[in-house]
């Protein structure tokens, strides 16, 4: 699998990090550049904290060492500079006083980087197992709330145009409702960017129990939702300020691309006759524009 970034792994779990250990990924955060010329205990200094707490920080992340944070530190960094879809001179933050170019080019930014790397990190055995599962199911569920209630009703709206039967599930007790009268022949999908959305969580666990495929649509694979789940899609998010959780909608809406275009294919008689169907709708209902004389 090609390499991916440390730096939005860390952002991920800095809120699951508490004192010293949070400090010392908000400093990472900060200066990047600067820790790869720090040692351990430096940086220990540095936070306040010491070098056995950046030890204990590295592991937190599932880092081996603080070695291993260096290099890749320093590999982020090196990608950074020759890549075509994002500048590591841009930073995240945007200020009150930023002019709208580089809200421009900080938003694009984040969201291409936010992109590219969950192309860079897809399983595509996982992506595999779940379209596989969908493309016969008896029926889908797909649960999400909040940003991720969008996406879970345009997974839905994917999936029912090439003749899947399919329902998004926004409010939780229709989502429990549903997901208790799952069967092995169905497949649940849920979807979370931080994967710790109860009202999500609840229902894919319930129909864990049920015996349908579970499927976990998040940006942490140590997440309450990842572990409920027998299938795994894994997204990277940039964040900016004042978009916090948008650039993982962008990321996992790639991923449910890519998983429906798979069912597509895996159904291609059903998917195409669907389409066929329902080509016409959109024409039918276009305004046509008058010309000026």
């Amino acid at each position: 699998m090609p390499p991916t970034d440390v730096t939005p792994l860390i952002r991920t779990e800095l809120p699951r990090l508490a004192g010293s250990l949070r400090k010392v990924g908000e400093l990472i955060l900060e200066d990047p550049a600067a820790v790869t010329h720090c040692s351990a205990a430096e940086l220990g200094r540095r936070t306040g904290t010491s070098q056995a707490t950046v030890t204990r920080f590295c592991r937190a992340i599932g880092l081996d060492s603080y070695q291993h944070l260096l290099i890749e530190l320093a590999q982020e960094r090196g990608r950074g500079q020759v890549s075509d879809w994002g500048t590591a001179e841009i930073g995240p933050e945007i200020s009150p006083d930023d002019s709208l170019e580089r809200v421009v080019q900080v938003v694009g930014s984040t969201d291409l980087r936010a992109v590219q790397q969950t192309i860079d990190r897809i399983d595509l055995d996982a992506i595999e197992r779940a379209a596989q599962a969908a493309a016969r199911a008896r029926r889908i569920d797909v649960y999400g709330v909040g940003g991720s209630g969008a996406v879970a009703l345009e997974t839905e709206t994917r999936l029912f145009r090439i003749g899947c039967a399919v329902r998004g599930w926004t409010e939780v007790h229709g989502a429990a409702t549903s997901a208790a009268l799952l069967t092995p022949a169905d497949v649940a999908i849920g979807i979370s960017h931080s994967g710790a959305t109860r009202e999500t969580v609840e229902p894919l666990e319930l129909a864990k129990e049920r015996g349908a495929t579970t499927v976990a649509v998040t940006s942490d694979p140590r997440s309450a939702l990842a572990k409920a789940a027998g299938i795994r899609l894994i997204s990277t998010a940039s964040e900016t300020g004042f978009l916090t959780g948008i650039g993982g909608r962008h990321s996992i809406l790639v991923l449910i691309d890519c998983l429906y275009v798979r069912v597509a294919q895996l159904s291609y008689q059903r998917a195409s006759a669907s389409l066929a169907l329902t080509d016409h709708i959109g024409p039918q209902h276009t305004v046509k524009s008058r010309r000026s004389r």
